[in-house]
């Protein structure tokens, strides 16, 4: 990690924990899993990206590429089951 990419993966961090911490639990552990998982891959998908912008390791930046692929299938089937099993308020 060169020192001008260091930022860039810290705020993804610090994003992903913000993110995190405004959850409010739901009593429902699938719910509460899925809420949670949602930010930590978005995380992923964004120190991905900053990998695929700064590094230079070919085998780094192909599974850059495939984190960034499975990080989003994986958000979208989170939030397709999200909306078919959330508690309505």
């Amino acid at each position: 990690v060169g020192k001008d990419d260091w930022p860039e993966l810290m705020a993804s961090m610090e994003k992903m924990h913000i993110d995190m911490e405004s959850i409010d639990p739901s009593g429902d552990s699938d719910v509460d899993f899925v809420r949670l998982m949602l930010p930590h891959h978005q995380a992923a998908i964004d120190m991905a990206k900053t990998e695929l912008m700064h590094g230079k390791d070919p085998e780094m930046r192909r599974l850059a590429q495939e984190i960034i692929a499975d990080q989003q299938s994986e958000i979208e089937l989170m939030q397709l089951w999200l909306k078919q099993h959330e508690p309505h308020k």
